[in-house]
């Protein structure tokens, strides 16, 4: 008989004890990790949380490590700790303008409370299920309340944030805090629906561009109109201190224009005592 056998025939109770031994303490230990909550449920109850999530509670200050635990009595539930993504279906949606919309969207939710998660969900993707539809209802009910240009301005920051307070108040049912709410995309559906927007898109365009082109019409007539009324004023009033000037004035102009023509082959012939020549003579 081998060192070995003869060993082992020696030692063999005090070994298997300690397996035995080591098993059992094995079983009552269980390391949680820093990004999961771990409830001890006793006899189909929960008895305490390890690692329960706080907002103030800096990394490594938590609880997490080593927890002991009562074998066949306690098990554990481990609970996610981080932030997690609840994505929607992309969906149509009927605007306040009765267009509909093909709308993307997504949540950000965590886990607060990992006892009332796991009376009511028992998993966190059972949370995530039902959320999902309460998502995609509160996204109806409030982008049925907004036109679609309304989505491409700042209202569309404010709907989000109706729609994570809505969510968040289901969530809470859970044990879960939902963080914030995104629209991903949000596009008119393709074929005729998206090709008459784009119609009416353009259409509304170009009346919008005629508008401002005859509103500036307008305003450029008037600010014309305004400006020859004023000129006319300047010019009587300066003419009317000294009629005689202006009489003078308006003659030299047309004598110019009659008589200063050059290549003109056409003859005048008038009486030295006509009218029109009476500024050529002097006073």
């Amino acid at each position: 008989m081998s060192a070995m056998q003869t060993f082992w025939q020696e030692r063999k109770v005090p070994i298997v004890a300690a397996l035995i031994a080591l098993a059992a303490v094995a079983s009552c230990l269980k390391v949680v990790d820093e990004k999961t909550q771990a409830v001890i449920i006793r006899l189909g109850q929960p008895e305490r949380v390890v690692n329960r999530f706080k907002p103030d509670a800096d990394f490594g200050q938590t609880g997490a490590g080593l927890v002991w635990r009562i074998p066949f009595m306690e098990k554990v539930v481990e609970v996610d700790k981080r932030i997690l993504d609840l994505d929607m279906e992309r969906q149509q949606v009927l605007s306040a303008d009765q267009r509909r919309l093909e709308v993307d969207a997504f949540a950000r939710f965590r886990i607060i409370d990992p006892v009332r998660m796991v009376q009511t969900a028992g998993t966190t993707e059972r949370v995530a299920e039902q959320l999902q539809p309460i998502l995609n209802s509160a996204l109806r009910q409030e982008l049925g309340k907004r036109t679609f240009g309304s989505l491409l301005t700042a209202d569309r920051g404010r709907a989000m944030e109706q729609i994570r307070q809505g969510l968040d108040r289901e969530a809470r049912e859970y044990g879960a805090q939902v963080i914030d709410v995104r629209i991903k995309r949000a596009d008119l559906p393709e074929g005729s629906p998206l090709e008459s927007a784009f119609t009416r898109m353009a259409t509304a365009r170009l009346q919008e561009a005629a508008t401002i082109r005859a509103q500036g019409q307008k305003q450029a007539q008037i600010v014309s109109a305004t400006a020859q009324a004023e000129a006319s004023k300047t010019y009587a009033d300066a003419f009317n201190k000294d009629p005689a000037f202006y009489d003078f004035y308006r003659a030299m102009r047309s004598y110019d224009a009659v008589f200063a023509t050059k290549e003109s082959s056409t003859s005048i012939v008038l009486s030295p005592d006509n009218e029109y020549l009476r500024q050529f003579k002097g006073k």
